[in-house]
């Protein structure tokens, strides 16, 4: 393995979330690339030419193109004036709002926490401050108030590199500047293992502000080191057992917390993503987790923490992996309660757990698993849900189905269960019961024959429309052979977005229907292929689909991860995207991030009257750090925002968006 503190390698957990590296699906299931371009044939191609031509012949293109424009915006759904696209170090929004930073890493979030000093970390400051990486924003709120609620925010990873003071040293090289990064002490490997996990926060807007309440008699850190059990299936079994927990039940924290969600009965869900960068060593020669970590990629080993704790070593303790990549359920209510980690709804690489309650009271949570040529999940809960009985939803994550999505060129999509017993699923196959099934879901769902997807990244369902939106942020190894000219995306940089119609409006069905809302990228460039309409501008256009929000209006918001001056010269934003009427497939840019940053979050409140964004990463970036040749580290950043003060180092940020005067976002 490359040794990752050389100075001829780039920052490898700047890397962990882009998933690079080479494709660790190994069945030839058919990829939706494939599918799509079966679908659209040359047959259906030429019929829709036809017809334009038929169209062209009476109207000039131009007054097509105007009249196209006047009707998208006449059905906009969003009312507000575009902000312009760019690149700088600091965050912009819209015209008429303000965008007010809440939440800072190492922000005091109880009455005794210290205030932060980057020079002075400690693991024992730091888990009583705000951690890093902010991704994931839910709001919980209070006496059903939409101005006094909980925040709850997951932290996925750290950058060392941005995060300490003299850990890097720059040398040239080959007239080229490289990073040198001296390993971690156990004292900053323990400060890194405190910022992961994530933040219960009060928060209360007073005077049109939000506020921090100090003394939030539920605020709670949850980090790597936080006791958590394991329920469901998986509970118990031997492939979760390990010397320091023989009972396979009690695990120490969570980790790699990318997107969430807040179920209907009000707690807080952590998605576990790329635990494999936290992986170290090697296993016992023939060992039977092998092929089970070679399709998740592990061990990467991006961080140091196996040089400073055995659980982290495969060597020495060769389940601890199987112990991560689940759900997490945190009950807020209760500061001092056990988060449960429910194996029911499988491992994998997971990317957020957004939920609706279907038509039987059954709740559906949609679940992306972020790699490349792996696959969409949903998951449909054996009991129903108890509006009137908080306490009787308590374990309703325990039992129920996981399904994984098989999409078909007629335009429908089946939703195959991943149950023990069904179909290949079987002894014959190394499945000795569901545990089994659930520890390997990624193996179970290629045994199915599930549609090989391009990063499957946020999953939101719609209330209001009843769609389902599938953020599928890129694929830079789709080949050229799995498309056609109907559907020119090989080396799909720029991602896109699928909309799901499940049958008969329920979400709990076993089949529904597919369209392609927007093929993402630059729309001026004939060979990318984009797919916005004609009234979207030269700032409207995005690439690299991450995250998403509905608003309670039915509205769709779009956050972007992977924008940047090499990708598309602009920074990643917030955008609106129209996926109704005449305007459908119209998108404008709302808000973007200094350079460096990923668009996370993002989370409208109950009125629609703030939008929640998290600002992460802010200053790192690719191969040459900010894109423009120089590296970005503590000591010399690509911006110091938010504070721009000398002494403070670049620090990830939530950032609460509202209206001038008050009311609703962009109506």
């Amino acid at each position: 393995m490359t040794d990752h503190r050389s100075p001829d390698a780039r920052f490898r957990t700047s890397q962990l979330e882009e998933n690079e590296g080479p494709a660790i699906n190994p069945t030839d299931n058919r990829t939706m690339g494939e599918i799509i371009a079966a679908r659209f044939s040359r047959r259906g191609f030429l019929k829709g030419s036809l017809a334009v031509s038929a169209i062209a012949a009476t109207v000039s293109p131009l007054a097509m193109i105007a009249a196209d424009d006047a009707r998208a915006a006449e059905g906009s759904a969003f009312q507000f004036d575009e902000l312009q696209a760019g690149i700088d170090d600091k965050h912009h929004v819209a015209p008429g709002y303000d965008a007010d930073v809440l939440l800072r890493w190492g922000d005091p979030l109880f009455a005794d926490s210290p205030d932060f000093d980057p020079t002075k970390q400690s693991a024992e400051a730091q888990a009583r401050q705000f951690g890093y990486n902010n991704d994931y924003v839910g709001y919980i709120a209070i006496d059903g108030s939409a101005e006094h609620g909980l925040l709850v925010v997951n932290h996925e990873y750290t950058n060392p590199h941005l995060m300490f003071p003299g850990i890097v040293s720059i040398v040239e090289k080959d007239g080229k500047k490289k990073a040198e990064v001296a390993p971690l002490s156990k004292e900053q490997v323990d400060v890194e293992m405190a910022a992961h996990g994530g933040t219960i926060v009060e928060i209360r807007k007073d005077g049109g502000k939000w506020q921090v309440v100090r003394d939030g008699k539920l605020n709670r850190r949850i980090t790597s080191s936080t006791e958590m059990m394991l329920s469901g299936p998986v509970a118990g079994h031997d492939r979760v057992k390990t010397k320091a927990d023989p009972s396979g039940t009690k695990v120490f924290g969570t980790f790699n917390n990318c997107a969430g969600g807040v179920t209907p009965w009000g707690t807080y869900v952590m998605a576990e993503e790329n635990i494999h960068g936290y992986f170290s060593g090697e296993l016992p020669e023939g060992h039977e987790e092998a092929a089970n970590y070679k399709r998740l990629g592990i061990p990467e080993g991006a961080y140091e923490w196996g040089a400073h704790y055995d659980r982290f070593n495969l060597a020495k303790e060769p389940n601890e992996p199987n112990r991560f990549g689940w759900i997490v359920e945190v009950d807020v209510n209760d500061p001092t309660s056990t988060p449960r980690k429910r194996t029911a709804m499988g491992r994998f690489k997971h990317e957020g757990a957004e939920s609706i309650v279907a038509k039987d009271g059954r709740v559906v949570f949609y679940l992306g698993d972020d790699e490349r040529f792996d696959y969409v999940y949903k998951f449909v809960t054996k009991g129903s849900f108890n509006a009137s009985d908080r306490a009787a939803n308590k374990d309703l994550l325990d039992e129920g189905t996981l399904h994984v999505a098989k999409f078909a060129e007629d335009g429908t999509v089946e939703w195959l269960p991943i149950v023990f017993g069904q179909g290949p699923l079987t002894a014959g196959n190394g499945f000795a019961g569901q545990a089994d099934v659930l520890i390997e879901t990624r193996r179970a769902a290629d045994l199915l024959g599930a549609t090989k997807m391009d990063r499957p990244e946020d999953i939101q369902p719609n209330a209001v429309n009843g769609k389902v939106y599938v953020m599928l942020t890129n694929n830079s190894k789709r080949k050229a052979d799995q498309v056609d000219a109907a559907n020119p995306r090989a080396e799909n940089a720029f991602g896109h977005i699928i909309e799901i119609t499940e049958a008969d409006g329920d979400f709990t069905a076993a089949k529904g229907k597919w369209e392609v809302l927007l093929k993402c990228g630059d729309p001026s460039v004939a060979d990318v292929g984009a797919t916005f309409s004609t009234a979207t501008t030269a700032n409207g256009w995005f690439g690299m689909p991450d995250n998403c929000a509905v608003d309670s209006a039915g509205r769709l918001w779009v956050a972007t991860d992977g924008q940047g001056p090499k990708a598309t010269g602009r920074t990643d934003g917030l955008w609106a995207v129209d996926t109704e009427g005449a305007a459908r497939a119209t998108s404008k840019l709302f808000f973007r991030v200094p350079i460096g940053a990923e668009m996370c979050g993002p989370l409208f409140a109950p009125d629609d009257q703030t939008a929640f964004v998290a600002v992460q990463h802010p200053g790192d970036g690719g191969e040459d750090w900010d894109g423009f040749g120089r590296p970005s580290y503590y000591e010399d950043p690509s911006t110091r925002w938010p504070d721009f003060k000398p002494d403070m180092p670049v620090r990830p940020s939530v950032v609460a968006i509202t209206r001038q005067g008050g009311g609703k976002i962009a109506v």
